[in-house]
């Protein structure tokens, strides 16, 4: 067992995509403390990572070689695994698309608690800009650095789903966090850390091939 911590603690520090995820989130903390960020600027650029995580996964999915179909149904039937079998990867990415769509829209509505904040201005969009660009950086480095490592079997179906359990934890913490606007710094750094351990659990389970 102390050998087995050992090799993980070592996985851990020699992952240098995620370092890279904990940067970019710090970089975003720096900003969004000293430009005084309201919640609604921050739900912006988390949406955009969001977005940015289906859309490697969708690249991901369309370049697997193979997948199974254990336990996986549509109508209480199981799905035959065939080449065809990748046109779930244009099904996640419609599914995925509507599921922001409606996050964006329901932004632009401005119908939002005030707690949130006022829509961002010239200034924010800038900023909003520059993070979501560094998150999208960040994770096609983790895709070209983990492309390798990670195993090609995986579930096609637990693989079409995943982004949703990674990214719900997230938006869920700044959702909640309207109730307690002043305590942003401890939502954004509770952020940082369930955004770490769902990239760590992410990668772990894909080289084991439980996907």
């Amino acid at each position: 067992m102390p050998i087995k911590n050992n090799k993980l603690r070592r996985n851990l520090f020699g992952d240098l995509s995620l370092w890279f995820l904990l940067l970019s989130n710090l970089v975003t903390v720096f900003f969004a403390i000293k430009e005084h960020w309201n919640l609604l600027i921050l739900m912006w650029i988390y949406c955009f990572q969001s977005i940015t995580i289906g859309f490697f996964n969708f690249i991901r999915m369309l370049h697997l070689k193979e997948f199974s179909n254990k336990g996986f149904k549509i109508n209480d039937e199981g799905v035959q695994v065939t080449k065809d079998t990748k046109i779930f990867a244009f099904f996640f990415l419609v599914h995925y698309g509507l599921f922001h769509f409606g996050y964006i829209m329901f932004f632009l509505q401005g119908i939002l608690p005030k707690e949130y904040g006022n829509p961002p201005n010239f200034a924010d969009l800038i900023y909003v800009f520059l993070t979501a660009l560094l998150f999208f950086i960040n994770h096609l480095f983790s895709y070209v650095y983990n492309r390798q490592k990670d195993t090609k079997k995986q579930n096609i179906g637990v693989f079409m789903f995943y982004p949703y359990a990674r990214i719900i934890p997230m938006h869920l913490t700044i959702i909640f966090g309207s109730s307690f606007a002043d305590a942003l710094p401890f939502f954004l750094v509770l952020k940082t850390f369930v955004d770490c351990i769902m990239h760590i659990v992410e990668h772990n389970v894909l080289r084991k091939g439980k996907l």
